[in-house]
């Protein structure tokens, strides 16, 4: 019978400290929490879970006055990001408020062809400021795991709240099907291995 032993991961090996931020000291990140996920061709197991943690971090971000930007993903007309129609909107239970950015994206990584960094840096959220970012929302695979990449790109430190992300399954290339739940699992393991931290639900983040 094999062994198998976790690996070094590679925030290990160059120093990278894995301590969660202090939600106080951070800036949150709401990415594509739209209807689309929540039925028809794109809907996520466990999308309604995931919404509902959803909002608790927004409510703690909100209470404790640090800044909040909304990313929601533009497909065009007659498809299901179309966010002129409801099946594009934010969902209701996160809507954003006045004062509230909200940037538009039409690629995974929220920060690629987008004002977000800008945006941060206006709200004085820039690389290196001492602020990290808090990321939540839809699919963890996708927007959540490349909009991870993308800050550890630029320069911040982002933590993901696992219990408010979801992804859907898959067909692997050999043809098999991997499950949402394998799928979550690898995303989340894929940013703790260099790009950022995880914490397992919204009470794990430190105030």
């Amino acid at each position: 019978m094999t062994t198998h032993h976790a690996s070094t991961t590679l925030r290990d090996v160059i120093g990278l400290d894995n301590q969660p931020p202090r939600l106080s000291e951070s800036a949150l990140i709401m990415i594509d929490f739209q209807n689309t996920y929540r039925t028809g061709v794109m809907a996520l197991e466990g999308a309604e879970a995931a919404l509902a943690a959803g909002a608790r971090l927004l409510e703690r971000a909100r209470a404790a006055g640090v800044p909040v930007v909304h990313i929601i993903n533009d497909g065009g007309e007659n498809t299901p990001y179309d966010i002129r129609a409801h099946i594009g909107s934010v969902c209701d239970e996160v809507a954003p408020v006045e004062g509230e950015p909200v940037v538009v994206k039409q690629f995974p990584n929220s920060f690629h062809a987008t004002e977000l960094e800008k945006t941060l840096g206006d709200l004085g959220v820039a690389a290196g400021s001492g602020r990290d970012l808090v990321l939540a929302g839809f699919m963890t695979h996708m927007c959540v795991n490349y909009t991870a990449q993308g800050a550890f790109n630029l320069g911040y430190r982002p933590t993901v709240v696992a219990e408010a992300t979801a992804t859907r399954a898959l067909t692997a290339p050999d043809g098999t099907v991997l499950s949402a739940a394998a799928l979550q699992t690898a995303a989340l393991t894929t940013v703790t291995d260099l790009f950022g931290t995880v914490v397992p639900t919204v009470d794990a983040l430190p105030a």
